[in-house]
């Protein structure tokens, strides 16, 4: 039981502390992608935090069987280094115990990833796009920065607020230039400035307008000097959609109840998925304890990258045979089938080419 609790406990420190940094490197590069496009307009400053924090759980159930993967690949390979799997090996633990051993922290990783994929993760992924859809975040001042020009939509028009207040919902000194169509084979185009404005909703069609008030709206063919100056008091500029956020609902947001009862093929591709997650974690376990087998001379991270190669090969093998379930090119036992393949290759590296029934005896 000591033994059993020391080799668990190494085990699970390793993998939490290799799933802590690889979850740091991942989260960092999620968060620079959305905050360059809160910085261009197209995502609201105030849903950076919240996105982060429902993406997690989809994280973890990718970066957990690796973190197992690796930490069993640094804890195993240290006691091969320091000779401890001689002493283990001479007191009678032999591969078959020391899978047993293994595979205790593994179930444990295993529930973890399986409650993620299988709960978690559809709720999470289903309130990151109700956020990203949100026609609040998507078209209102949040997506305003003060002092910086704008694009907005792709029919050209800009905005631009010298300062903007929140909590009042308005915006001091705004420029608005909008493309106003085409005359004798000419752009006309409109320019708008204003001593303050906000963003109103039409309360029957939904459309949300910039409004504009004390200003003046100059409108011509850019090149000749027949333009129209306008004076107004109030001055309302309907708001382009932003076709680049608007999403629509994936089936990772749908919940695993949904799958059982769906008979779309993208569905069922992707209930395999979930448990597929979960059913590579003991195989990945078993895979990094073949591989863990090193010496002092070698070091422990000799095997590092050739292990690492192996376990994205299961793993993309795995995407893709998803793709093909979801396309109707293969049936989803084939997921499973891949499983067996790579559950038999561990046992094959663990105890050779008569592992199973070395396996049978233990």
């Amino acid at each position: 039981m000591r033994l059993r609790a020391y080799l668990a406990g190494d085990v699970l420190g390793h993998t939490l502390a290799v799933s802590s940094v690889l979850l740091a490197i991942i989260l960092t590069g999620r968060f620079v992608k959305y905050l360059a496009e809160a910085a261009s307009g197209k995502l609201a400053a105030e849903i950076l935090l919240p996105v982060m924090f429902y993406r997690l759980p989809g994280f973890l159930e990718l970066l957990l069987p690796l973190g197992l993967f690796i930490g069993i690949l640094m804890s195993y390979g240290r006691l091969y280094v320091e000779s401890e799997m001689v002493i283990l090996s001479a007191c009678g633990v032999g591969p078959a115990k020391l899978a047993g051993f293994t595979l205790a922290p593994a179930l444990l990783i295993m529930l973890v990833v399986a409650s993620l994929s299988l709960l978690v993760t559809p709720q999470g992924v289903a309130r990151t796009e109700a956020l990203l859809n949100d026609p609040q975040a998507l078209q209102g001042l949040q997506l305003l920065a003060a002092g910086r020009f704008q694009p907005r939509g792709d029919d050209g028009t800009v905005t631009y607020a010298s300062d903007i207040d929140p909590e009042a919902g308005v915006l001091k000194q705004v420029f608005l230039y909008a493309p106003e169509g085409r005359e004798a084979d000419r752009s006309v185009a409109g320019v708008t400035v204003a001593q303050r404005g906000s963003v109103v909703v039409d309360p029957g069609s939904g459309v949300r307008y910039l409004e504009l008030r004390d200003g003046y709206r100059f409108s011509g063919t850019p090149g000749s000097a027949d333009y129209r100056v306008v004076r107004f008091g109030i001055f309302g500029q309907r708001l382009p959609d932003a076709p680049s956020m608007a999403r629509s609902e994936p089936v990772d947001a749908k919940s695993t109840a949904e799958l059982l009862d769906s008979n779309d093929a993208e569905d069922r591709a992707a209930l395999h998925w979930r448990l597929s997650l979960a059913l590579m974690v003991p195989v990945v376990a078993l895979l990094a304890l073949s591989l863990s087998k090193t010496n002092h001379r070698r070091g422990r991270y000799i095997k590092l990258a050739p292990a690492l190669l192996l376990h994205l090969c299961y793993l993309f093998a795995l995407a893709s045979v998803r793709t093909s379930v979801a396309e109707g090119d293969a049936q989803a036992y084939q997921m499973y089938l891949l499983h067996l393949g790579f559950f038999a290759l561990a046992i094959g590296l663990l105890f050779g080419p008569d592992g199973v029934k070395k396996l049978r005896k233990a």
